[in-house]
């Protein structure tokens, strides 16, 4: 079950995952690895339960090791970028990231930096000032690089960070940066998230006021 308490979070940053997140991109996630699954002759339930949150080229790497993962990962990112049936603002995204200055968020992301922005722009969604792509780092979510790097960006501590994601990949990925996570139901049910300091089932959940820390986020 959802923890139904309220929790304050204060922070010098918010760092949001994009898929799942910001954007509704499920069903194309989804659609298109299941076609370059059947494709290679690869199991795609395998393939889905590897790659939530995880980036493409570390998934085609677990599941299809003899493949050039480099060039199957652009081939993957730029048939995603195209399908733009079913992507989605997440309700209460827009709403959410403009109450927060310019400067004090970020998106880090899974994906190309070419698919982000794509997403976002599709959303109707702000880009940042700073983001953080699979084209960015070396090892991607659960490794800390992302948003280590992303809080680097903004020139936050990393402790002071707080991050919004929907993967157990991500929230790890964020705890071991030393980072408090709020995990959000739009993927995965409460149950695969409990590793997060908090668990909502929506954004609008979520409320963002300015204080001596800079942000004051209260959950519940």
């Amino acid at each position: 079950m959802v923890k139904k308490r309220m929790t304050v979070f204060r922070c010098a940053a918010i760092l949001f995952d994009l898929d799942g997140v910001l954007v509704d991109s499920t069903r194309s996630v989804e659609r298109q690895w299941r076609a370059w699954a059947r494709e290679q002759g690869i199991d795609g339930d395998r393939v889905m339960t590897v790659g939530h949150g995880v980036r493409a080229i570390e998934v085609i790497r677990a599941v299809a090791p003899h493949l050039d993962a480099a060039a199957e990962a652009r081939k993957l990112e730029s048939r995603e970028a195209a399908d733009r049936d079913g992507v989605a603002v997440m309700p209460g995204a827009v709403e959410l990231v403009r109450t927060i200055p310019d400067g004090l968020w970020c998106v880090v992301t899974s994906g190309t930096r070419h698919l982000a922005s794509a997403r976002l722009q599709l959303a109707g969604i702000p880009v940042p000032s700073v983001m953080v792509a699979a084209d960015d780092v070396t090892n991607g979510k659960p490794n800390p690089e992302p948003y280590l790097k992303g809080s680097e960006l903004l020139g936050v501590n990393p402790a002071e960070c707080l991050v919004i994601e929907d993967a157990p990949a991500g929230i790890r990925a964020a705890h071991a940066g030393g980072m408090k996570v709020i995990g959000l139901t739009s993927t995965y049910p409460a149950s695969a998230l409990s590793e997060a300091d908090a668990v909502v089932q929506k954004l609008d959940r979520i409320h963002i006021a300015l204080d001596a820390w800079k942000l004051a986020v209260t959950v519940g």
